[in-house]
């Protein structure tokens, strides 16, 4: 579902996103497991919450709006810790 969508990334099964791969981005991690044993799907998403959360999220609907590229002036990159 989020294949095409450039601040959206599905970890491998299994793996965990970490903190410092999104601090200081506009990106969202997502990592997942399947517990076999109780028969559920576990979901962690990452997020730096002043960009993704607030500003960059603001910035990013903003663009879309006005037929901007909606990753025009948000940052990619994480400011690793």
């Amino acid at each position: 579902y989020y294949g095409k969508e450039k601040f959206v990334e599905v970890l491998p099964e299994g793996s965990l996103p970490e903190l410092n791969r999104v601090v200081g981005s506009n990106m969202c991690k997502i990592g997942y497991k399947l517990d076999k044993r109780l028969n559920k799907l576990i979901i962690i998403s990452c997020i730096d919450n002043l960009i993704k959360g607030a500003s960059g999220q603001a910035l990013q609907n903003m663009n879309v709006m006005f037929g901007i590229d909606e990753a025009e002036g948000l940052p990619m990159c994480a400011n690793h810790l």
